[in-house]
Parts: structure tokens; sequence; C-alpha cells
């Protein structure tokens, strides 16, 4: 099942994604936000005239507490930016203040050199999740999976002893356009970006340095994890910069496109 987050006679709603004849529709309005039933198949739905997907006004399907990141997830990354690979998974945090719309502008900050992408596989959590046992299955935990742009200001990341700044600029974390229970990162699943048309990065959920279930457990054993949390799973090689004017895309399999110009501040 696929859900998203969009404006529906002037309220924010919820909606399913349905398609037909390869062609994506949201077909009903849910009751309530996802993350508080923790099952996409369990949420209340009313029946709508079907709106066509991308004629509809878009808002991040994520409501998180906070933004969990890895970095350095993705052994081709970690050597393009000339780092070690993690022997444990390296955490950060993005605040929520930084959520950006699928079609809004990402604003670059003047007093920046460097502003790159990073796309990322983005996991929404189900429901609370704090010190999971050995062994213990972390796909009750999962209620969908959505595309990040981990958006980050290259020349402060590499300046500051922490990430904070680097990171957490508004505008700079994009998400969506929809979530899906509807892939499996442990078979493989494909994240890519293109800037302007061309292809920048293209990677795959199998080449994670620490699958899924590696990383919540560890990050259960931290922190709480309360639904509609997000984790973002780190980002293949090829992150590259972005200057006012361009046009950034962040595909992931079986979410579509998540598509953001870059404006100026």
């Amino acid at each position: 099942m696929k859900y998203c987050h969009f404006t529906y006679k002037g309220s924010a709603r919820y909606g399913l994604v349905e398609s037909s004849k390869g062609v994506e529709h949201i077909t009903h309005l849910l009751a309530t936000p996802p993350e508080q039933v923790g099952k996409l198949k369990s949420v209340p739905a009313e029946q709508i005239e079907a709106l066509p997907f991308l004629e509809a006004a878009l808002l991040a399907p994520v409501q998180p507490s906070k933004i969990v990141c890895v970095g350095r997830n993705y052994r081709g990354h970690a050597a393009e930016m000339g780092s070690e690979v993690p022997k444990e998974p390296l955490l950060f945090f993005k605040p929520p203040s930084s959520l950006l719309d699928p079609g809004h502008d990402i604003r670059r900050p003047s007093i920046s050199e460097r502003v790159d992408h990073e796309a990322e596989l983005g996991v929404v959590i189900a429901k609370r999740c704090y010190k999971l046992s050995a062994g213990e299955d972390v796909h009750p935990y999962i209620l969908g999976y959505t595309a990040v742009n981990d958006v980050s200001a290259r020349d402060f990341q590499k300046k500051d002893n922490q990430w904070a700044r680097a990171k957490g600029f508004d505008t700079f974390c994009p998400v969506g356009p929809l979530v899906t229970d509807d892939l499996d990162p442990w078979k493989g699943v494909s994240v890519s970006s293109r800037v302007n048309g061309q292809v920048r990065q293209h990677g795959n959920t199998r080449d994670f340095v620490f699958p899924l279930d590696v990383l919540i457990h560890y990050i259960s054993n931290i922190m709480t994890l309360m639904p509609g949390d997000l984790i973002c799973t780190g980002t293949p090689e090829g992150v590259g910069p972005l200057v006012p004017g361009d046009v950034v895309e962040i595909l992931v399999e079986g979410v579509g496109s998540l598509r953001n110009p870059v404006v100026s501040d």
C-alpha cells in the first residue's frame, strides 16, 4: 500500500495512492495519520473521486519527532569523502524544521561555498521502538519507506566538529513524494539522483554497510524511536554540488521521484 500527504479542499489530508493501468491516483482519504495506527492496511479510509497523483499539491508525507541519519553507509561514498568505513553505524540528526515538501524550493545558503545533494532511502517508524532484543524482527516497527534528499553544506561539514549546521538548514530535508510498505531493502532497492536530468548517483540498498535490521537495533538501543520518526539510511557515491537554478530529483525504486528546485536564500 502507498499513501501521501496533500492539500485537499484547503486542508492537509492523508490519501491512499493506487495504480490503475500504470497511472497513480489518490482514491481514498485516510481518517487518521498512518503512524497513529501503525499499519497502512488498518487505517480507516473514505473513498473519494480519484485525483491524479501528479496533479495533487503534495506535502512531506512524514511528521517526525526526530530525523535520525546514518553516515557513510555505502563504501563508495565513504571512499569519495576520503573517509574510512565506520566500524559501527555513524549517526547524526537533522531537525524536523529542515523538512521540505515535494516540489518546493531548496534554499541554498549564501554563506556556504558548497551545498550537495544526497539521495537516500527513508524509513518511517510504525510504533514505539526501544531496546529491541537480539534477533527481534524489525519489520513490525516499519510503517513504510520513502525518498529523502539529505542536503548538506559540505564546507561546514568539513569545518565543524559536528554536523548540526551542515545538515540542519531549513529546506535541507526534502521527503516524498509518498510512503509505501511494498519494498524490501534486504533484497535490494535502487536509490539514485538526477540534477537537471543528468544522473549523479546510482546505488542499491544491497550495498549497505549496515543492513536495515542492524541499524534499527543499534538506534533503538540508544534512543526511543517514536511512531512517525524518520531514519535516513545513507547515500551512495556520486554526491555533488547544487547551485541556484538546478532541479534535483531523488529516485527510490517503488517510491517515485522527489523533485525540488534550488534557489538562493
